[in-house]
């Protein structure tokens, strides 16, 4: 089943309410990361039982536009999995959170027949996304997997169009074990795909479904895609040497390995371990430290006290991994330091 990219999270019941009532419930807006996409969809649900006079409205654009949409102080809150750099937020109207929300694991899923399940390494991957490797049974894949036919078809590498954050993660890995990647894409929400190499898609749904229709094609996308979409995806090679699918147990693992700064800004390509999952990364939600309208303020702050707490017992259910304790704790701390 293919996903929709819009969520308009206006649930009929808190409408219906209002209207019985004589109340205004309060919406809340928000856009950004389709990699949270499944994660809010379950928490808006859950927390509808709890505050059902507190809506959500979230448009699943990409990481850059909701950074954008957030500069503009069109949206109450953005969503993204690859921080703000200084420079981006230098012409901010006020000083920017990123609040930790999810972790993931992005998953290199594929379109082969039969769904055989591959092994791929870094240096294989970015030769595929650079163009260098383009038929499906050579010789680099092969020898990543005796015993599996390989079919000869075309590789066609299946990316995003829009500023993303999943993009963010991907090429931070990929610069990390390429240096040719580094030099020639580099790492960013956006990127110059090699010419001619592939083909390009919007939003996480919208490259799952690609692969979906595409024989042949691969792609780099948020687990839980890969998983709704029922595709095949690659156990990567570790810095260890091991391979790893991406589960909560690996990409867990890859988190238990990051040094957290004091502004949540970080990342962790490629992090050691025997049993981490190389293609990892967490998703921020973002907002202004100062919020200029005390009422959605304040209901934001409650909804992301209780997301990044007993909402992150709901998440592994869609194999994100949870935010550890004492990480949770230092966030409900910087929530604190939020005014109105």
């Amino acid at each position: 089943m293919k996903m929709k990219r819009i969520i308009p999270f206006i649930l009929g019941g808190a409408m219906l309410m209002a209207a019985q009532t004589g109340a205004h419930a309060l919406t809340i807006t928000g856009a950004g990361s389709t990699f949270d996409y499944p994660a809010f969809t379950k928490w808006f649900q859950a927390y509808y039982k709890i505050k059902p006079d507190v809506q959500f409205n979230y448009q699943s654009i990409g990481s850059g536009g909701g950074q954008h949409l957030l500069l503009n102080q069109t949206v109450d809150f953005g969503a993204s999995d690859g921080y703000m750099t200084k420079a981006s937020m230098a012409g901010a109207p006020g000083k920017i959170l990123h609040v930790p929300i999810v972790c993931g694991g992005v998953a290199i899923a594929y379109n082969l027949p039969g769904d055989p399940q591959l092994k791929l390494d870094g240096p294989t991957l970015a030769n595929i996304f650079l163009g260098k490797i383009s038929k499906w049974n050579d010789p680099a894949i092969a020898a990543l997997n005796p015993g599996v036919k390989l079919p000869d078809m075309p590789i066609i590498p299946v990316h995003r169009t829009e500023g993303s954050g999943t993009t963010w993660i991907f090429t931070g890995y990929m610069s990390d074990i390429s240096p040719e990647w580094k030099s020639q894409v580099g790492h960013s929400v956006s990127v110059n795909w090699p010419a001619g190499v592939g083909a390009g898609a919007k939003g996480s749904e919208g490259v799952a479904g690609e692969v979906r229709q595409l024989p042949g094609a691969i792609c780099y996308v948020e687990l839980s895609y890969a998983i709704e979409t029922h595709m095949a995806y690659a156990e990567m090679k570790n810095a260890d040497g091991n391979y790893e699918l991406p589960t909560l147990k690996t990409v867990s693992a890859a988190l238990a390995t990051a040094h957290i700064p004091a502004d949540f800004r970080f990342q962790f390509p490629n992090p050691p371990g025997a049993h981490v999952y190389p293609i990892s990364g967490v998703s921020w939600v973002l907002v202004y430290q100062h919020q200029k309208d005390a009422q959605k303020g304040k209901a934001l702050v409650q909804f992301l006290k209780w997301a990044v707490t007993k909402g992150q017992k709901i998440t592994p259910t869609l194999d994100y991994a949870p935010l550890p304790a004492n990480v949770q704790k230092r966030i409900l701390a910087e929530l604190k330091t939020i005014t109105y």
